[in-house]
Protein backbone atom coordinates (compact mmCIF):
# COMPACT_ATOMS: atom_id res chain seq x y z
CA UNK A 1 0.00 0.00 0.00
CA UNK A 2 1.05 3.36 -0.81
CA UNK A 3 -0.11 6.06 1.22
CA UNK A 4 1.00 10.31 0.85
CA UNK A 5 1.94 10.63 4.56
CA UNK A 6 0.42 14.30 4.56
CA UNK A 7 -3.29 13.04 3.63
CA UNK A 8 -6.06 12.08 6.43
CA UNK A 9 -5.23 10.27 9.19
CA UNK A 10 -7.59 7.29 8.39
CA UNK A 11 -8.56 5.43 4.63
CA UNK A 12 -12.87 6.15 6.25
CA UNK A 13 -12.66 9.67 7.19
CA UNK A 14 -10.78 10.54 3.39
CA UNK A 15 -13.80 8.47 2.01
CA UNK A 16 -16.48 10.63 4.16
CA UNK A 17 -14.48 13.85 3.15
CA UNK A 18 -14.15 12.68 -0.75
CA UNK A 19 -17.73 11.66 -1.05
CA UNK A 20 -19.13 14.56 0.64
CA UNK A 21 -17.19 16.97 -2.05
CA UNK A 22 -18.69 14.32 -4.81
CA UNK A 23 -22.00 14.73 -3.53
CA UNK A 24 -22.01 18.59 -4.73
CA UNK A 25 -22.92 17.57 -8.28
CA UNK A 26 -25.94 15.05 -7.71
CA UNK A 27 -26.74 17.09 -4.43
CA UNK A 28 -27.76 20.37 -6.93
CA UNK A 29 -29.56 18.33 -9.87
CA UNK A 30 -31.70 16.36 -7.33
CA UNK A 31 -32.84 18.14 -4.92
CA UNK A 32 -34.07 20.56 -7.54
CA UNK A 33 -36.75 17.75 -9.36
CA UNK A 34 -39.45 18.27 -6.58
CA UNK A 35 -39.74 21.70 -7.63
CA UNK A 36 -39.78 21.27 -11.44
CA UNK A 37 -43.59 22.22 -12.01
CA UNK A 38 -43.43 25.26 -9.43
CA UNK A 39 -40.23 26.79 -11.48
CA UNK A 40 -42.41 26.08 -14.28
CA UNK A 41 -45.10 28.38 -13.40
CA UNK A 42 -43.58 31.30 -11.41
CA UNK A 43 -40.83 31.55 -14.11
CA UNK A 44 -42.82 30.79 -17.04
CA UNK A 45 -40.56 28.38 -18.14
CA UNK A 46 -41.46 26.22 -21.13
CA UNK A 47 -40.59 22.46 -20.70
CA UNK A 48 -37.79 22.49 -22.62
CA UNK A 49 -36.35 25.20 -20.45
CA UNK A 50 -36.98 23.14 -17.33
CA UNK A 51 -34.83 20.09 -18.96
CA UNK A 52 -32.17 22.95 -20.31
CA UNK A 53 -31.86 23.36 -16.16
CA UNK A 54 -30.28 19.92 -15.96
CA UNK A 55 -28.42 19.82 -19.66
CA UNK A 56 -26.47 23.58 -19.46
CA UNK A 57 -26.07 22.17 -15.29
CA UNK A 58 -24.30 19.41 -16.87
CA UNK A 59 -22.41 20.85 -19.75
CA UNK A 60 -20.91 23.24 -17.27
CA UNK A 61 -19.69 20.75 -15.03
CA UNK A 62 -18.36 18.49 -18.29
CA UNK A 63 -16.21 21.57 -19.62
CA UNK A 64 -14.40 22.25 -16.92
CA UNK A 65 -13.79 19.01 -15.48
CA UNK A 66 -11.42 19.22 -18.36
CA UNK A 67 -9.20 21.66 -16.54
CA UNK A 68 -9.69 20.59 -13.25
CA UNK A 69 -7.43 17.29 -13.26
CA UNK A 70 -4.94 19.07 -15.00
CA UNK A 71 -5.07 22.32 -13.35
CA UNK A 72 -4.97 20.09 -9.96
CA UNK A 73 -1.63 18.26 -11.45
CA UNK A 74 -0.11 21.61 -11.36
CA UNK A 75 -1.53 23.12 -8.71
CA UNK A 76 -1.91 20.53 -6.07
CA UNK A 77 -5.44 19.43 -5.04
CA UNK A 78 -6.42 21.10 -2.16
CA UNK A 79 -6.34 25.17 -4.15
CA UNK A 80 -8.20 23.89 -7.35
CA UNK A 81 -11.24 22.25 -4.83
CA UNK A 82 -11.34 25.33 -2.27
CA UNK A 83 -11.53 27.58 -5.01
CA UNK A 84 -14.26 25.75 -7.13
CA UNK A 85 -16.61 25.90 -3.72
CA UNK A 86 -16.36 29.08 -3.76
CA UNK A 87 -17.74 29.84 -6.97
CA UNK A 88 -20.18 28.01 -6.90
CA UNK A 89 -21.60 29.23 -3.50
CA UNK A 90 -21.50 32.68 -5.13
CA UNK A 91 -23.42 30.56 -8.04
CA UNK A 92 -26.11 29.49 -5.78
CA UNK A 93 -26.93 32.34 -4.11
CA UNK A 94 -27.41 34.09 -7.93
CA UNK A 95 -29.49 31.26 -8.74
CA UNK A 96 -31.53 31.30 -5.58
CA UNK A 97 -32.36 35.32 -6.60
CA UNK A 98 -33.14 34.47 -10.36
CA UNK A 99 -36.02 36.73 -11.64
CA UNK A 100 -36.08 34.80 -15.09
CA UNK A 101 -35.92 31.30 -16.60
CA UNK A 102 -32.61 32.86 -18.66
CA UNK A 103 -31.12 34.01 -15.42
CA UNK A 104 -31.82 31.07 -13.37
CA UNK A 105 -30.22 28.58 -16.67
CA UNK A 106 -27.16 31.29 -16.70
CA UNK A 107 -26.73 30.56 -13.18
CA UNK A 108 -27.31 26.91 -13.19
CA UNK A 109 -24.36 26.79 -16.12
CA UNK A 110 -22.36 28.41 -13.60
CA UNK A 111 -22.99 25.95 -10.69
CA UNK A 112 -22.04 23.12 -12.94
CA UNK A 113 -18.92 24.63 -13.71
CA UNK A 114 -17.87 25.11 -10.60
CA UNK A 115 -19.30 21.62 -9.10
CA UNK A 116 -17.19 19.14 -10.95
CA UNK A 117 -13.51 19.84 -8.71
CA UNK A 118 -14.77 17.36 -5.93
CA UNK A 119 -15.80 14.60 -8.24
CA UNK A 120 -12.74 14.95 -10.40
CA UNK A 121 -9.73 15.74 -7.78
CA UNK A 122 -11.28 13.76 -5.76
CA UNK A 123 -10.28 10.15 -7.96
CA UNK A 124 -6.98 11.69 -8.19
CA UNK A 125 -6.40 11.74 -4.68
CA UNK A 126 -7.81 8.32 -3.99
CA UNK A 127 -4.66 7.29 -6.66
CA UNK A 128 -2.19 9.76 -4.84
CA UNK A 129 -2.92 7.77 -1.24
CA UNK A 130 -3.50 4.00 -2.09
CA UNK A 131 -2.44 1.60 -4.75
CA UNK A 132 -4.00 -1.70 -5.87
CA UNK A 133 -7.17 -3.64 -3.85
CA UNK A 134 -6.53 -0.88 -0.93
CA UNK A 135 -7.52 1.91 -3.87
CA UNK A 136 -10.07 0.10 -4.90
CA UNK A 137 -11.77 -0.01 -1.46
CA UNK A 138 -11.50 3.26 -1.16
CA UNK A 139 -13.15 4.00 -4.40
CA UNK A 140 -15.86 1.55 -3.13
CA UNK A 141 -16.57 3.50 0.24
CA UNK A 142 -16.30 6.98 -1.71
CA UNK A 143 -19.21 5.56 -4.16
CA UNK A 144 -20.53 4.13 -1.10
CA UNK A 145 -20.92 7.43 0.94
CA UNK A 146 -21.40 9.15 -2.39
CA UNK A 147 -24.60 7.23 -3.59
CA UNK A 148 -26.61 8.86 -0.37
CA UNK A 149 -26.54 12.14 -2.26
CA UNK A 150 -29.50 10.98 -4.87
CA UNK A 151 -31.13 9.24 -2.86
CA UNK A 152 -31.56 12.01 0.47
CA UNK A 153 -31.73 15.50 -2.14
CA UNK A 154 -34.88 14.79 -3.64
CA UNK A 155 -36.55 14.34 -0.48
CA UNK A 156 -34.90 17.20 0.92
CA UNK A 157 -35.84 19.52 -2.10
CA UNK A 158 -39.72 17.45 -1.34
CA UNK A 159 -39.94 18.75 2.15
CA UNK A 160 -38.16 22.01 1.72
CA UNK A 161 -40.99 22.70 -1.44
CA UNK A 162 -43.38 21.33 0.76
CA UNK A 163 -43.17 24.46 3.05
CA UNK A 164 -41.66 26.64 0.82
CA UNK A 165 -41.27 27.47 -3.00
CA UNK A 166 -38.32 26.76 -5.18
CA UNK A 167 -36.04 29.63 -3.73
CA UNK A 168 -35.78 27.84 -0.76
CA UNK A 169 -34.19 24.96 -2.16
CA UNK A 170 -31.54 27.44 -3.81
CA UNK A 171 -30.87 28.47 -0.25
CA UNK A 172 -30.11 25.06 1.08
CA UNK A 173 -27.95 24.11 -1.58
CA UNK A 174 -26.03 27.11 -1.11
CA UNK A 175 -25.82 26.34 2.68
CA UNK A 176 -24.54 22.91 1.67
CA UNK A 177 -22.04 24.54 -0.56
CA UNK A 178 -20.73 26.81 1.88
CA UNK A 179 -20.74 23.83 4.52
CA UNK A 180 -18.24 21.91 2.65
CA UNK A 181 -15.85 24.95 1.63
CA UNK A 182 -15.77 24.84 5.29
CA UNK A 183 -14.79 21.49 6.13
CA UNK A 184 -12.68 21.16 3.09
CA UNK A 185 -10.95 24.11 4.43
CA UNK A 186 -10.28 22.76 7.79
CA UNK A 187 -9.87 19.01 7.13
CA UNK A 188 -8.10 18.37 3.47
CA UNK A 189 -4.74 18.33 3.09
CA UNK A 190 -2.85 18.39 0.21
CA UNK A 191 -1.56 14.68 -1.57
CA UNK A 192 0.15 16.00 -4.53
CA UNK A 193 3.65 17.13 -3.34
CA UNK A 194 5.54 19.71 -5.39
CA UNK A 195 7.98 17.27 -7.12
CA UNK A 196 5.35 15.87 -8.93
CA UNK A 197 3.86 18.56 -9.86
CA UNK A 198 3.38 19.28 -14.21
CA UNK A 199 3.58 22.99 -15.65
CA UNK A 200 -0.10 24.26 -16.70
CA UNK A 201 -0.34 24.86 -19.98
CA UNK A 202 -2.93 24.92 -22.91
CA UNK A 203 -0.26 23.32 -25.23
CA UNK A 204 1.11 20.33 -23.16
CA UNK A 205 -2.48 20.07 -21.80
CA UNK A 206 -4.13 19.82 -24.98
CA UNK A 207 -1.57 17.34 -25.97
CA UNK A 208 -1.83 15.08 -22.87
CA UNK A 209 -5.54 15.27 -22.75
CA UNK A 210 -5.52 14.41 -26.48
CA UNK A 211 -3.01 11.55 -26.15
CA UNK A 212 -5.59 10.26 -23.43
CA UNK A 213 -8.82 10.70 -25.17
CA UNK A 214 -6.85 9.15 -28.05
CA UNK A 215 -5.76 5.78 -26.30
CA UNK A 216 -7.51 2.81 -27.69
CA UNK A 217 -7.60 1.54 -23.82
CA UNK A 218 -8.59 4.51 -22.16
CA UNK A 219 -11.36 4.88 -25.16
CA UNK A 220 -12.83 1.23 -24.69
CA UNK A 221 -12.71 1.46 -20.84
CA UNK A 222 -14.39 5.17 -20.59
CA UNK A 223 -16.76 4.18 -22.86
CA UNK A 224 -18.00 0.70 -20.87
CA UNK A 225 -18.06 3.03 -17.92
CA UNK A 226 -20.35 6.29 -19.07
CA UNK A 227 -22.85 4.28 -20.83
CA UNK A 228 -22.71 1.50 -17.89
CA UNK A 229 -24.00 4.49 -15.93
CA UNK A 230 -25.61 6.83 -18.66
CA UNK A 231 -28.11 3.61 -18.62
CA UNK A 232 -28.74 4.34 -14.75
CA UNK A 233 -28.80 8.19 -15.46
CA UNK A 234 -31.75 7.97 -18.00
CA UNK A 235 -34.22 7.36 -15.64
CA UNK A 236 -32.21 9.79 -13.07
CA UNK A 237 -32.58 12.20 -15.78
CA UNK A 238 -36.32 11.05 -16.19
CA UNK A 239 -37.28 11.64 -12.64
CA UNK A 240 -39.69 13.91 -12.54
CA UNK A 241 -41.59 12.37 -15.45
CA UNK A 242 -41.23 8.88 -13.83
CA UNK A 243 -42.92 9.73 -10.21
CA UNK A 244 -44.74 12.70 -10.79
CA UNK A 245 -46.16 11.58 -14.38
CA UNK A 246 -46.01 7.99 -14.98
CA UNK A 247 -46.36 6.67 -11.17
CA UNK A 248 -49.15 9.31 -10.60
CA UNK A 249 -46.74 10.11 -7.51
CA UNK A 250 -46.89 13.61 -5.42
CA UNK A 251 -44.14 15.92 -5.25
CA UNK A 252 -42.45 14.29 -1.62
CA UNK A 253 -42.67 10.61 -3.27
CA UNK A 254 -39.69 10.91 -5.01
CA UNK A 255 -37.98 8.85 -2.45
CA UNK A 256 -39.99 6.12 -3.68
CA UNK A 257 -37.74 6.35 -6.96
CA UNK A 258 -34.81 7.12 -5.61
CA UNK A 259 -34.13 4.98 -2.11
CA UNK A 260 -34.45 1.78 -4.21
CA UNK A 261 -32.42 3.24 -6.89
CA UNK A 262 -29.83 4.20 -4.87
CA UNK A 263 -29.68 1.04 -2.50
CA UNK A 264 -28.40 -1.19 -5.56
CA UNK A 265 -25.39 1.11 -6.04
CA UNK A 266 -24.89 1.19 -2.32
CA UNK A 267 -25.24 -2.99 -2.29
CA UNK A 268 -23.10 -2.84 -5.40
CA UNK A 269 -20.14 -0.54 -4.15
CA UNK A 270 -20.43 -2.36 -0.85
CA UNK A 271 -19.65 -5.82 -3.08
CA UNK A 272 -16.56 -4.34 -5.00
CA UNK A 273 -14.88 -3.09 -1.69
CA UNK A 274 -15.48 -6.60 -0.63
CA UNK A 275 -14.21 -9.09 -3.40
CA UNK A 276 -11.33 -6.21 -4.33
CA UNK A 277 -7.83 -8.54 -3.96
CA UNK A 278 -9.98 -11.89 -3.39
CA UNK A 279 -11.11 -12.57 -7.20
CA UNK A 280 -9.67 -11.10 -10.62
CA UNK A 281 -11.23 -7.94 -12.37
CA UNK A 282 -12.05 -9.75 -15.46
CA UNK A 283 -14.52 -12.30 -13.06
CA UNK A 284 -15.66 -9.01 -11.20
CA UNK A 285 -16.68 -7.42 -14.66
CA UNK A 286 -18.28 -10.56 -15.90
CA UNK A 287 -20.49 -11.12 -12.79
CA UNK A 288 -21.40 -7.17 -13.15
CA UNK A 289 -22.76 -7.31 -16.90
CA UNK A 290 -24.27 -10.60 -15.77
CA UNK A 291 -26.40 -8.69 -13.42
CA UNK A 292 -26.69 -5.79 -15.67
CA UNK A 293 -28.07 -8.03 -18.34
CA UNK A 294 -30.54 -9.69 -16.10
CA UNK A 295 -31.99 -6.46 -14.68
CA UNK A 296 -32.44 -5.20 -18.71
CA UNK A 297 -34.28 -8.21 -19.38
CA UNK A 298 -36.69 -8.62 -16.51
CA UNK A 299 -37.25 -4.23 -17.33
CA UNK A 300 -38.23 -4.73 -20.38
CA UNK A 301 -40.47 -7.85 -19.75
CA UNK A 302 -41.93 -5.82 -16.89
CA UNK A 303 -42.82 -3.17 -19.10
CA UNK A 304 -44.19 -5.41 -21.85
CA UNK A 305 -46.57 -7.05 -19.17
CA UNK A 306 -47.82 -3.55 -17.58
CA UNK A 307 -47.74 -0.56 -19.61
CA UNK A 308 -48.53 1.42 -16.42
CA UNK A 309 -45.55 1.83 -13.96
CA UNK A 310 -46.71 0.56 -10.44
CA UNK A 311 -44.61 1.03 -7.46
CA UNK A 312 -42.71 -0.88 -5.98
CA UNK A 313 -42.15 -3.23 -9.82
CA UNK A 314 -41.29 -0.97 -11.90
CA UNK A 315 -37.96 0.10 -9.47
CA UNK A 316 -37.38 -3.18 -8.84
CA UNK A 317 -35.18 -3.70 -12.12
CA UNK A 318 -33.40 -0.21 -11.79
CA UNK A 319 -31.94 -1.24 -8.43
CA UNK A 320 -30.77 -4.48 -9.63
CA UNK A 321 -29.16 -2.86 -12.56
CA UNK A 322 -27.72 -0.21 -10.06
CA UNK A 323 -26.14 -3.14 -8.32
CA UNK A 324 -24.34 -4.53 -11.76
CA UNK A 325 -23.18 -0.94 -12.39
CA UNK A 326 -21.58 0.12 -9.29
CA UNK A 327 -19.92 -3.18 -9.08
CA UNK A 328 -18.17 -2.50 -12.14
CA UNK A 329 -17.66 1.07 -12.26
CA UNK A 330 -14.35 0.98 -9.49
CA UNK A 331 -12.47 -1.52 -11.40
CA UNK A 332 -13.40 0.32 -14.85
CA UNK A 333 -12.07 3.79 -13.19
CA UNK A 334 -8.74 2.35 -11.80
CA UNK A 335 -7.87 0.66 -15.10
CA UNK A 336 -8.58 4.07 -16.62
CA UNK A 337 -6.46 6.14 -14.23
CA UNK A 338 -3.49 3.21 -13.67
CA UNK A 339 -2.76 3.57 -17.98
CA UNK A 340 -1.74 7.36 -17.22
CA UNK A 341 -0.11 7.20 -13.70
CA UNK A 342 2.05 10.56 -13.95
CA UNK A 343 -1.36 12.12 -15.56
CA UNK A 344 -4.11 10.90 -13.38
CA UNK A 345 -5.85 13.96 -12.51
CA UNK A 346 -6.08 15.08 -16.49
CA UNK A 347 -6.94 10.99 -17.08
CA UNK A 348 -10.19 11.66 -14.31
CA UNK A 349 -11.06 14.55 -15.94
CA UNK A 350 -10.74 13.48 -20.11
CA UNK A 351 -13.49 10.24 -18.26
CA UNK A 352 -15.62 12.77 -16.00
CA UNK A 353 -16.35 15.00 -19.31
CA UNK A 354 -16.94 11.96 -21.50
CA UNK A 355 -19.41 10.75 -18.92
CA UNK A 356 -20.72 14.30 -18.61
CA UNK A 357 -20.96 14.73 -21.90
CA UNK A 358 -23.14 11.79 -22.58
CA UNK A 359 -25.39 12.49 -19.66
CA UNK A 360 -26.16 16.17 -20.97
CA UNK A 361 -27.38 14.73 -24.23
CA UNK A 362 -29.47 12.16 -22.69
CA UNK A 363 -31.01 14.63 -20.69
CA UNK A 364 -31.88 16.68 -22.92
CA UNK A 365 -32.34 14.93 -25.96
CA UNK A 366 -33.10 11.43 -25.03
CA UNK A 367 -35.23 11.49 -21.66
CA UNK A 368 -37.68 13.92 -23.55
CA UNK A 369 -38.21 11.38 -25.99
CA UNK A 370 -38.36 8.05 -24.15
CA UNK A 371 -39.60 9.31 -20.55
CA UNK A 372 -43.60 9.14 -21.58
CA UNK A 373 -43.37 5.63 -21.55
CA UNK A 374 -41.66 3.10 -19.20
CA UNK A 375 -41.43 0.88 -22.30
CA UNK A 376 -39.44 2.78 -24.46
CA UNK A 377 -37.30 3.99 -20.77
CA UNK A 378 -36.48 0.32 -20.73
CA UNK A 379 -35.65 -0.43 -24.11
CA UNK A 380 -33.35 3.08 -24.55
CA UNK A 381 -31.62 2.11 -21.25
CA UNK A 382 -30.86 -1.26 -22.36
CA UNK A 383 -29.55 -0.13 -25.88
CA UNK A 384 -27.02 2.15 -23.56
CA UNK A 385 -26.01 -0.98 -21.38
CA UNK A 386 -25.52 -2.94 -24.62
CA UNK A 387 -22.86 -0.19 -25.76
CA UNK A 388 -21.03 -0.03 -22.52
CA UNK A 389 -20.95 -3.85 -23.05
CA UNK A 390 -19.64 -4.31 -26.75
CA UNK A 391 -16.87 -2.08 -25.43
CA UNK A 392 -15.29 -4.09 -22.27
CA UNK A 393 -15.63 -7.21 -24.75
CA UNK A 394 -13.53 -5.30 -27.59
CA UNK A 395 -11.02 -4.42 -24.68
CA UNK A 396 -11.38 -8.04 -23.50
CA UNK A 397 -10.38 -9.31 -26.79
CA UNK A 398 -8.17 -6.53 -28.24
CA UNK A 399 -5.74 -6.60 -24.81
CA UNK A 400 -5.70 -10.43 -24.34
CA UNK A 401 -3.15 -12.13 -22.98
CA UNK A 402 -1.72 -14.64 -25.50
CA UNK A 403 -2.89 -17.42 -23.11
CA UNK A 404 -6.67 -16.41 -22.17
CA UNK A 405 -9.26 -13.29 -22.73
CA UNK A 406 -9.11 -10.66 -19.65
CA UNK A 407 -11.11 -7.78 -18.39
CA UNK A 408 -8.15 -6.16 -17.17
Amino acid sequence: MQMNPSTVRTPLRLAGLLAALGMLGPFSIDTFFPAFQDVEQDLSASIVQMQLTISLYLVGFALMCLLYGPMSDAYGRRPVILWSLVVFVLASIGATLAPTIEVLLAFRFVQGLSAGAGTVVGRAIVRDCYDGAQAQRLMSQVTLIFALAPAVAPIIGGWIHAVADWRAIFVAITLFGAALLLLTYQRLVETHPLDKRSAFAPAPLLKISTRIFLDVRFGLLCTAAAFNFSAMFLYIASAPAVVLDLMQMKTTDFAYFFIPAIAGIIIGSQISGRVAGRISTRRTLTIAYAIMLSASAINIAYNVIHPSMQWPWAILPVTLYAIGSSLAFPTLTLKMLDLFPLHRGAASAVQTFASLALNALIAGLLSPLVSHSGLHLALAATGLMLVGLIASLCYAWLFRRPAALRLS
